[in-house]
């Protein structure tokens, strides 16, 4: 007697990844039109697997291009542009046979998804910190500075320290290290893409907290970015202690 189509459904939606061809093997010569739709989705989950582990592999090439070292770091920052809140830098080394799949640019990512990989990465990396640079630090040393100080932060903090640093395009000064600036690191490098989610997730929980407080400008929707609400909100009440002042002269 054949499974039902509830049985089948319900073996797919328990199924691990590497079982699927198996399932589609099994079920690819049942006629009902309920099971030929399960080995097509089964098949498409399955076609989508391979094409995110080439995706993954290609993210490495930096990872094994400079494979020599062993603690290879990659370095980024989130929130050079908003009006409010802090930069903030992240460092993460990850072990050589790194197997996180769905790691790209963090702006790529949904907010759910960032959250789901920055758990997987706290808990699978050789070590991976955050550090910040207030607004105060912002307005007194310019934004480049002040990220360069967060990064700074950041892989000072590490244990063991890096090697070498794969770098979201900057280069930073004062560390006598080897590093490696990446135009668009986020997207080319599973180390940079780490370090971009947890600063990201990191920053955007602040920001989060800070609407809390300063609920009129909309934080935690505008992470601190001029949205038309959040300007309108300046120019009704002005700015808040987490305001960069150099960076609201036009608005306020």
């Amino acid at each position: 007697m054949s499974k039902s189509i509830k049985d089948i459904k319900d073996e797919l939606n328990n199924i691990q990844i590497n079982n699927i061809k198996e399932f589609v093997a099994e079920y690819s010569s049942d006629e009902r039109s309920g099971v030929i739709a399960l080995v097509k989705k089964a098949q498409k989950t399955y076609d989508n697997y391979q094409l995110e582990l080439k995706r993954t592999y290609d993210l490495q090439y930096f990872e094994r291009k400079y494979s020599d070292y062993q603690f290879i770091c990659g370095v980024d920052e989130v929130g050079r542009g908003p009006l409010a809140g802090p930069v903030v830098a992240g460092a993460v080394i990850l072990p050589k046979d790194c197997d996180i799949l769905y790691i790209n640019d963090s702006k790529k990512l949904s907010a759910a998804k960032r959250e789901e990989l920055y758990e997987i990465i706290m808990e699978k990396a050789v070590c991976a910190k955050t550090a910040l640079a207030t607004p105060e630090t912002i307005d007194e040393i310019n934004i480049l500075q002040a990220t360069y100080q967060a990064m700074k932060a950041a892989i000072g903090s590490l244990n063991p320290a890096p090697d070498i640093l794969l770098n979201d395009a900057v280069n930073i000064p004062g560390l006598n290290m080897k590093q490696v600036p990446i135009i668009k690191g986020d997207a080319k490098s599973i180390s940079i893409g780490a370090a971009s989610i947890i600063a990201k997730v990191t920053r955007d929980a602040m920001m989060v907290e800070y609407d809390k407080i300063y609920p009129e400008y909309d934080f935690a929707s505008n992470k601190g970015y001029g949205s038309a609400k959040h300007i309108a909100a300046l120019n009704e009440y002005g700015p808040c202690p987490i305001h960069r002042k150099t960076f609201i002269k036009n608005f306020v």
